[in-house]
Order: C-alpha cells, then structure tokens, then sequence
C-alpha cells in the first residue's frame, strides 16, 4: 500500500476501535461487548484486506505504487524520447529520471543533475516498472 493508504488505514482503524469501545464500555452484557470487538476486528481486518488487494491486483492501484516507488527512489529506470512535431527527434534520455506531471503543454524532469524543459513537442517515456 502507498505510505497515504497505511495513514488512512490508521487513522480510520484508530476512530472505528475509539467507536466500538465505547459502545462496547456501555454494553450491558459481556457477550455484546465481545460480539462488538469481534465485529471491529472482522471491519479493520476486511478494511485491510480490500486496500492490499486494491493495491495488488487493480491496475491502478499498481500505478500509484510505482508513483510513489518514483517519487521516493527519484525516478525510476526510464527511455525519454523527445520529437517535434513533424516526428524528428530532438534528445533522447536513458536512465534513472522522474518526470514531473502537468497540464501546461510542457514536459519537465531532472537527469544527470540538470534539469529539462521541453515546451510544445512530442514526449515519449518508456519505464522499466517490473511485472510481467
């Protein structure tokens, strides 16, 4: 899971188990309050059990692991290739690179210590991520 889904995953396990003690704690008999802490470890574990399979078996859940893989590692094992318009390539970039995502029409990442800024052209990015 990504470090943003383990937060969640504890803050939100930490509220339900506050919730479920103190109903529990004004129980009247023993047996609810047992059946209420089984119920809170059945919803923590099922809350756990969806957000690893989220991250395991959804295409996007494994983009945002290796967003996150990029971000902590600065980048991840890339091929960028740079053209202009009519398709002639301009650079051609091989290595360990992070590309830094935007919406105003330009490509911006850090390789080799310098940093790269391609406006108006063609950006291709081949990453080497794993799998299969």
């Amino acid at each position: 899971m990504t470090i943003g889904a383990w937060i969640f995953y504890a803050i939100f396990a930490v509220v339900l188990a506050l919730i479920a003690f103190f109903v529990a704690s004004e129980a009247e008999t023993k047996t609810t309050k047992i059946a209420i802490i089984i119920a809170l470890c059945i919803v923590i574990a099922g809350m756990f059990a969806g957000l690893r399979a989220y991250y395991k078996y959804t295409e996007s859940g494994k983009r945002a692991l290796t967003d996150q893989k990029s971000n902590l590692s600065g980048g991840i094992e890339r091929t960028i290739i740079v053209y202009t318009a009519d398709g002639k390539i301009i650079a051609r970039y091989e290595g360990k690179i992070d590309l830094e995502p935007n919406d105003g029409g330009y490509v911006k990442f850090d390789y080799q210590g310098k940093r790269y800024i391609y406006y108006n052209c063609f950006v291709e990015s081949i990453a080497e991520i794993g799998g299969k």
